[in-house]
């Protein structure tokens, strides 16, 4: 009723789903949020490269606070213990914990933002709260892990984040959501939302695999061929994203893992950590980005603008394969209201393992992009990532 009124007099609300129907995909590929969200994913991968997770970095006292807010959800957990009962899955406990966060959540915002950021607290509200999983349904999917990723980019807009940040926001803030969002998984058997089984590349997220791939992609200990073995991810699955993400599956599903996880597994056959991200991020905005179904839950607001960008306006892209520039040098979104400026080129030419031009061209609009180098195969029901041998002369086959 209230959205319904404030359109008959011709505005639009602070924070709403803006994509009614398929058609509006079309603009949300051309608006303010998906460029921003494709700059701060590009700009985070060419900023972590080469850095574990477990190194030490730089820790504002804003991000040690946002860290802050996870305990006091971890605590939430632990007042809501999941109930018996017969279903497999959706422990209905979870509603309650749900319920009980979307009360306790404007509080603890309120009191961390600084005064001057107060006015940004309900589109940071309901970007946050949308990024824990769905109450009716009790499921979880990577519609949410895209809710988290508009309330990180939104605080780097808004300034609350600063650059220097950047790192720590990836590796230490979404790495801590990544954590407590497996811990709800498991401890409430949420469900995948709107999985495709094993031609899905995970059940449940999709961005670690591109900043964990980011992180591979300088000085990598081992081979994309090895992130199967099981010494490789016993060493180093405190260490990269991605080697999380695998230890992860391999503790919630059994079999052979080219079975329950194909597109995984077919990663092993790239050569390169800098051409499984190249081709995650062009999976990411084909099989994600572009699809009805997840995107007509996205809430968009000021900072995570549904509003057009001016003609010829370009996606950026990261630039993997050598060591990024310090924060001060680095561009990774725009200032609110402004057009992100185009990826400023790195004098040196990237090593002999890192992607041709051709490759690095992974901001073009979704199936629309194509590379020369990563081959969408296609299934039965998705895509999937092979990289083809150089100088083979197969052609890209995009679905």
């Amino acid at each position: 009723f209230v959205y319904a009124s404030i359109m008959i007099l011709g505005k639009q609300p602070a924070t709403a789903k803006r994509v009614q129907n398929i058609f509006d995909l079309t603009q949300w590929q051309r608006s303010r949020a998906y460029h921003d969200l494709i700059g701060f994913i590009n700009g985070t991968s060419s900023a972590i490269q080469g850095i574990k997770t477990t190194d030490e970095m730089y820790e504002s006292e804003m991000l040690r606070k946002l860290l802050g807010l996870f305990e006091s959800l971890e605590k939430l957990v632990e007042q809501h213990p999941p109930l018996e009962q017969p279903q497999r899955f959706g422990n209905k406990a979870y509603r309650d914990w749900a319920l009980e966060m979307r009360e306790q959540l404007p509080q603890w915002l309120h009191q961390l933002l600084p005064a001057a950021k107060q006015k940004h607290q309900t589109e940071l509200e309901m970007y946050l709260m949308e990024s824990f999983g769905n109450a009716t349904r009790i499921d979880y999917g990577t519609g949410h892990e895209l809710s988290f990723l508009f309330f990180l980019c939104s605080l780097f807009k808004a300034e609350i984040l600063q650059e220097q940040d950047i790192v720590s926001a990836a590796l230490r803030l979404f790495n801590r959501y990544l954590v407590f969002a497996r811990h709800l998984q498991r401890t409430y058997n949420m469900e995948p939302a709107g999985s495709q089984g094993v031609w899905a590349l995970d059940d449940f997220q999709f961005v670690p695999f591109i900043w964990g791939s980011a992180q591979l992609a300088v000085k990598s200990p081992f081979d994309p061929s090895k992130f199967v073995d099981e010494q490789i991810i016993s060493d180093f699955k405190d260490q990269f994203m991605f080697i999380s993400c695998i230890d992860y599956i391999c503790k919630v599903k059994t079999g052979h893992f080219g079975e329950h996880s194909n597109q995984l597994w077919s990663i092993t056959d790239v050569p390169s950590w800098v051409k499984i991200n190249a081709g995650l991020v062009k999976m990411y905005q084909k099989e994600i980005l572009s699809k009805f179904p997840v995107i007509q839950h996205v809430y968009f607001g000021e900072l995570m603008s549904f509003d057009a960008v001016p003609p010829g306006t370009t996606l950026s892209s990261a630039r993997l394969g050598h060591v990024a520039p310090p924060p001060s040098k680095r561009i990774c979104i725009g200032k609110p209201n402004l057009v992100p400026p185009v990826p400023v080129a790195v004098p040196p030419p990237p090593p002999a393992e890192a992607l041709p031009s051709s490759d690095l061209n992974v901001g073009d609009s979704s199936s629309e992009s194509s590379d020369s180098s990563v081959v969408l195969r296609p299934s039965a029901s998705s895509a999937s990532l092979v990289a083809a041998a150089e100088g083979s002369g197969d052609k890209p086959n995009i679905q």
